[in-house]
Parts: structure tokens; C-alpha cells; sequence
């Protein structure tokens, strides 16, 4: 009972978001703030895979932290760091990858899925329909 109540605070302890990484606040300016924070929660970390910028501890990602806001500093707009950032590491480095010709596919496969499988549905319907009734199974 002791171990368990430990493990669960010790756990608790470390996903705290008392330890995220950037405490302090990245501009003064409430607006430029909010562009900062809202960029880091979009743009993925190229280490972690799975975590944002703003999530992960990874030192690239502090330093991706560093220039996103170096960027806003200088008066980048949004588009223009996403710009930056896809440059330098591609568009996998996106949360939100924009529509061009190598992403297409990944945005058009739930759609093609989703009429695939519309059509398989309506074909089997079509087949029971047309398939006589066994009176011997009813019964």
C-alpha cells in the first residue's frame, strides 16, 4: 500500500507541469506570446517524434524553442517560421503539413478510405438483397 501511494506520487511528481520547460514568459507583449506558445504547440519536435517543441526536453527542441522566438522577435510572421522551419527540416516537422504535392496523399487517404468503404457496404447490401430467401433456415 505504502510502495503504490509512493509510485503514484513519484509519478505524479514527474508529469507535473510545474516541470515544463520554458517557465518564464517568451515576450512581454501578450499578443506575441500567444503567437509564441501557440507555434511551439504546432511545430513537432524532430527528436521526440511525438511530442511538440514545447513538450519535449530534447536540446534541439530548445533550440527550436530559441529561434522560433528569435523569429517572432524580428517580426516574422507565423507563415514565415513554419517557412523556416520546413526548410531546414521538412514538412514532417509540422503538426499541420500543408497541402502540396509530396503531402497530398495524406490528405486525401481518409477520404478514399471512407468512399472504399461506402462502396464495399453498398455492394454486400445489393448482394443480400438480390440472393432468394432460404425458408428452411427461418424455420
Amino acid at each position: 500500500m505504502i510502495r503504490a501511494a509512493a509510485m503514484t506520487l513519484l509519478w505524479l511528481a514527474a508529469s507535473s507541469p510545474s516541470w515544463a520547460i520554458d517557465k518564464e514568459v517568451a515576450f512581454d507583449d501578450p499578443v506575441l506570446n500567444a503567437r509564441y506558445v501557440a507555434l511551439v504547440r504546432e511545430i513537432r519536435c524532430p527528436k521526440c517524434l511525438n511530442e511538440s517543441i514545447a513538450d519535449s526536453d530534447a536540446p534541439v527542441a530548445a533550440d527550436l524553442r530559441r529561434e522560433v522566438r528569435r523569429l517572432i522577435g524580428e517580426g516574422a510572421s507565423d507563415e514565415d517560421v513554419k517557412n523556416f522551419l520546413s526548410a531546414r527540416y521538412g514538412e514532417f516537422i509540422l503538426y499541420r503539413p500543408r497541402l502540396n504535392q509530396t503531402t497530398w496523399a495524406l490528405w486525401a487517404g481518409p477520404f478514399v478510405f471512407l468512399l472504399i468503404g461506402a462502396i464495399v457496404f453498398w455492394r454486400i447490401l445489393q448482394t443480400r438483397r438480390t440472393q432468394p430467401i432460404d425458408e428452411d433456415a427461418i424455420s
